[in-house]
């Protein structure tokens, strides 16, 4: 059978190469990650492996996927470094930019934690559920380097499931490029946070209110429960930097005293 006037069927490498592409979009295959092997590839997508070749032969020229020689293929970070470089140079040259970016993680955390409450499934529930027992999990770290790399993975990874959840990917996308870009300020944060009396057990209740709004189906209470986070978390921050602020004039002060008192009188 032909087909209709004025319709073109795309050549299978195309078809192909905008499967995986919506993929990427999808954030079944994220920055960083290696695709599995070609003949594994080929038989999940039902083609052939040098059909399969020259579609990811296209979407490395168009900068997503770049193969290691020996390594494999991976997903490259374009879409994130398009947005992350520019802004990186403009944070250093103006910092009053980052409370702009602050609240626009609030706003985007709260829209996607309401989109997630009318939307998730049970796989994003499944997903959800694992990283939220993970965060839980590490919120109960002492304090050592490490555990508070580990914290700050865990609590990207919780966003990230929620951004997910919302099913934009847009948003998805967004979520995990100022996730990324924030990823620095997210462990030092959490560092700050530890003197915070009972922060970290707050943090836990706050993230299981968003969990359990979104498993529930609540888009307005989804919403508050995230908004009321990022809240907390910028209003601790301020309250420790005040407090380190006034133990560091202190301290000046004290040495001060100190170095005057050991002059002798006139």
């Amino acid at each position: 059978m032909s087909s209709s006037p004025g319709l073109s069927v795309p050549k299978l490498p195309d078809a192909i190469a905008a499967t995986l592409e919506r993929r990427i979009l999808e954030g079944v295959f994220r920055p960083g990650d290696k695709l599995p092997a070609e003949r594994e590839l080929a038989v999940d997508l039902g083609v052939s492996r040098p059909s399969l070749r020259e579609a990811m032969q296209k979407l490395a020229a168009r900068g997503w996927l770049r193969r290691r020689q020996g390594g494999g293929t991976f997903v490259t970070d374009a879409l994130q470094a398009a947005f992350v470089d520019p802004w990186r140079e403009m944070l250093a040259a103006a910092p009053n930019l980052r409370e702009d970016l602050l609240e626009f993680r609030r706003l985007l955390a709260a829209q996607t934690a309401e989109w997630a409450a009318g939307r998730r499934v049970e796989a994003d529930m499944t997903l959800l559920s694992e990283t939220l027992a993970r965060l839980q999990a590490a919120l109960e770290t002492d304090g050592a380097e490490e555990e508070i790399e580990t914290l700050a993975a865990c609590e990207r990874a919780f966003h990230q499931a929620i951004a997910d959840a919302a099913h934009n990917a847009l948003a998805a996308h967004l979520t995990a490029t100022l996730l990324h870009f924030l990823a620095d300020d997210l462990r030092l944060n959490l560092a700050e946070l530890q003197a915070v009396p009972r922060a970290f057990a707050l943090i836990a209740a706050q993230q299981q209110a968003v969990f359990f709004a979104i498993r529930d189906g609540q888009p307005a209470a989804a919403r508050l429960a995230a908004e009321a986070h990022i809240d907390f978390i910028h209003a601790s921050l301020a309250q420790s930097l005040r407090s380190t602020a006034r133990r560091e004039a202190a301290t000046r002060r004290l040495h001060a005293r100190d170095a005057l008192s050991s002059f002798p009188s006139i």
